[in-house]
C-alpha cells in the first residue's frame, strides 16, 4: 500500500537497515490489543502471508476468504486483507482475551508493526512510526529480531521483488492509456497465480514465488 507522507512527520526522522537496533520492543503487547483494532483494510496479505495462512489453518484461499480474509483495492490493484468485524472494528483472528491467535504465522505487516517500509531507488529501508502504537516506554531491539521470520534475506528479497511487481502494473493503471479492462484483468492474473493457485507445502516457497513471477 503506497503513501505519500512526509516522514518526518510520522517517525523519528531516521532510516534502520536489519540489523539496526530501534525502539519497537513492546514487552509482548502484554496488556494491549490496539494494533489489531480498528484496523480497517490496512493489513494487506502478500503470496508468502496467504502460504503461511492456509497452511498453518489447513485451509484453502477460497475458504480464507468467507472466514477472515476480504478482497479489496489497493493502488488499482484488487488484493486479499485481513478481515475486520466488531466494534470496536478488530482482527477476526484476535481472540477473548485481546490476544493473536495466529501469532507464530502472523502475516508481515503485523511482523513489521510499528516499523514501516521506505522504498526508493529499487530498494528499501526501515522507519520507526511514531503515532501508532500507544505502549509506553518501548525497549530497543535489533530489526531482525523483531520481525522474527525465517531466511531473514531471502524474506526481504521477496518482499522487496513483489513491491516493485505490484508497483509497475499501479504505474501503468494510474498512468492511463490502457485498454478498458486492463486493470481489472492484472487483477484476475494476480489473484490467479499468487493467492487462488495453492503453493507446495512441501516445496521452497520462495522457489515457487519466482517461478510464477517470470511466467
Amino acid at each position: 500500500m503506497l503513501r505519500y507522507v512526509d516522514l518526518n512527520e510520522i517517525s523519528d526522522g531516521k532510516l534502520y537497515t536489519a540489523n539496526d537496533m530501534v525502539k519497537a520492543g513492546c514487552g509482548d503487547c502484554e496488556g494491549c490489543s490496539a494494533c489489531c483494532e480498528n484496523m480497517a483494510d490496512t493489513i494487506v496479505l502478500d503470496p508468502l502471508d496467504v502460504f503461511r495462512l492456509v497452511s498453518h489453518l489447513g485451509c484453502n484461499f477460497q475458504e480464507l476468504l468467507i472466514s477472515h480474509v476480504e478482497l479489496g483495492v489497493v493502488d488499482g490493484i484488487i488484493l486479499p486483507h485481513m478481515k475486520k468485524g466488531g466494534k470496536p472494528a478488530r482482527c477476526s483472528f484476535l481472540n477473548a482475551k485481546g490476544r493473536c491467535e495466529i501469532h507464530d504465522f502472523r502475516p508481515g505487516f503485523c511482523r513489521l508493526f510499528p516499523l514501516g517500509r521506505y522504498y526508493s531507488d529499487g530498494g528499501f529501508q526501515y522507519f520507526l512510526q511514531t503515532k501508532e502504537c500507544p505502549k509506553p516506554n518501548r525497549t530497543k531491539v535489533k530489526v531482525r529480531k523483531w520481525i522474527d521470520t525465517p531466511d531473514f534475506e531471502r524474506y526481504e528479497r521477496f518482499v522487496c521483488d513483489w513491491h516493485y511487481y505490484l508497483k509497475d502494473f499501479q504505474d501503468k493503471i494510474a498512468g492511463g492509456n490502457q485498454p478498458p479492462d486492463f486493470a481489472k484483468n492484472v487483477s484476475l492474473l494476480i489473484l490467479k497465480n499468487f493467492y487462488q493457485q495453492p503453493f507446495n507445502e512441501n516445496e521452497d516457497f520462495y522457489g515457487q514465488f519466482y517461478n510464477r513471477m517470470k511466467r
